[in-house]
């Protein structure tokens, strides 16, 4: 082999799987991208050997929460360092966090107040998502738009929690935006009069600890709440994709309305494959029932019980869900300003809601591949593939290819890795997968060319290096 000094790294001996493909060659990377793929590749800079692990596009995690503003005193744990640090140890080159509007406040102007938050401190690519949370007259027919063609294809908005909800009506008209500009909508499915009925019966018996979070959140607010929005999107004529669907009964309306031709997406996440609504009653550290160490795994919808976890991955093989993404929601546990607001045990409805799994989202899910219960091209089209094509990041992001952005993870199949919160890279002090074993674990990543994991060790790459991207319109 001759030297070829254009060449930056060469992957050699690579067994590449996308969402499509499998076969083996080298890869060859130049100014970040992947410039050449095939046999016998000249000689480069840098030279890595592939042989015995699998070559996967960089995950990309189209669901997280970092360093997002927070009311009443709270505070997430990651910021946009610690956060996409995380997720490049657990294979991710790709994050998708959140803009968030306030209430009374500008939408362009959280963007603004976002970008400040991510300049300077990402390791790893990312795109933003918008929440909106206050549709005027203005956001809807200025603002918005306008950020529609700046990049910001996709967008978030909520039929729960009383700061973030919109009417139905409110509900409507942000659909149609979309649907005139092509852009796509993220709902969160809940019922929040329903919740918030349940919660004062709850509070109101003395009912307060962290497993009452589930029976304020029973399966038939989110089955509600799915068809209702699905009703919407029906009316207005476009598509929406439904986020962290957590069991049968909504999977059971989505399934219904793909049957009938309708454009529904779908997305889940791992809490709804390996926790239950028993983690949320964990014992106290006094040995009681039912004690606050449950508030580490209380999130909106809660996890249900293992007949729904069943029916999230059985949809997860036959096509309902179209990503996995890590919904990672990253408040410490002994924390006045996270899990304990004002450093007190709280009761469930003042327990911040979600759960950290940036690293772990992809290990969680590629254990599922060695029970057998997905393939490996399924792995790759829900957590890489089909967001990049959702999000309007495909072909730069989501496969291995000549002329994608060179976002590898060298995969070692095999190696069995009992999780440990201590071994994790994120800023929060606790994982709710403690303890688990999976079989297969992210072992080196390469961020348009530049590895910035080896062997599991992170390399320290410079905090800013990760580039914003501008997003295309979404590719259904």
């Amino acid at each position: 082999m001759s030297a070829d000094n254009n060449l930056d790294l060469v992957i050699r001996h690579a067994d590449v799987v996308t969402a499509s493909d499998r076969f083996r060659c080298d890869i060859g990377v130049r100014g970040g991208k992947i410039v050449a793929l095939g046999h016998g590749l000249a000689s480069a800079r840098q030279e890595v050997d592939a042989s015995g692990l699998l070559a996967l596009p960089g995950g990309v995690d189209g669901h997280c929460h970092l360093d997002q503003p927070m009311p009443d005193g709270l505070r997430m744990a990651d910021d946009f360092f610690t956060g996409t640090r995380a997720a490049a140890c657990g294979g991710t080159t790709t994050v998708i966090p959140f803009a968030a509007q306030e209430k009374g406040h500008s939408l362009k102007a959280a963007v603004a107040d976002y970008h400040r938050r991510a300049d300077g401190r990402a390791v790893i690519d990312y795109a933003f998502h918008l929440i909106v949370a206050d549709p005027t007259p203005a956001v809807l027919h200025d603002e918005l738009p306008a950020l529609i063609r700046q990049g910001y294809s996709s967008f978030k908005v909520y039929m729960t929690y009383d700061d973030l909800k919109l009417s139905d009506r409110q509900m409507l008209e942000v659909l149609d935006v979309a649907r005139q500009h092509g852009a796509l909508v993220m709902v969160h499915a809940e019922n929040a009069d329903c919740i918030s009925w349940l919660t004062d019966r709850l509070v109101g018996e003395g009912r307060i600890a962290p497993r009452f979070h589930g029976l304020a959140r029973p399966a038939v607010v989110e089955r509600e709440a799915t068809h209702r929005a699905i009703s919407f999107a029906e009316l207005v004529d476009v598509p929406i994709l439904i986020v962290h669907v957590s069991g049968k009964e909504a999977i059971e309306q989505i399934r219904w309305a793909q049957g009938r031709g309708l454009k529904i997406l779908a997305e889940t996440c791992p809490q709804y494959l390996y926790l239950t609504a028993e983690d949320m009653g964990l014992p106290g550290e006094d040995g009681s029932e039912g004690g606050y160490e449950g508030a580490k795994c209380v999130c909106s919808p809660p996890p249900r019980d293992p007949e729904n976890q069943a029916a999230v991955w059985r949809a997860l093989t036959n096509g309902v869900f179209s990503v996995f993404s890590s919904d990672h929601a990253p408040f410490r546990f002994d924390d006045p300003h996270g899990k304990k607001p004002g450093g007190k045990e709280q009761p469930f409805h003042h327990i911040p809601n979600g759960v950290p799994g940036i690293e772990t989202r992809l290990p969680l899910l590629f254990d599922g591949v060695r029970r057998g219960l997905l393939s490996l091209h399924q792995f790759v089209e829900l957590t890489s593939y089909r967001p990049a094509r959702l999000y309007g990041l495909y072909p730069r992001k989501g496969t291995i290819a000549i002329g994608a952005d060179a976002d590898i993870v060298l995969w070692d199949p095999m190696r069995k890795v009992r999780i440990a919160n201590g071994n994790l890279h994120h800023a929060v002090d606790y994982t709710p997968y403690e303890g688990m074993e999976v079989t297969g674990w992210p072992m080196t990543t390469f961020s348009r060319g530049e590895m910035i994991v080896r062997n599991g060790e992170y390399l320290e790459p410079s905090a800013g290096r990760g580039k914003f991207l501008e997003a295309g319109l979404p590719e259904l």
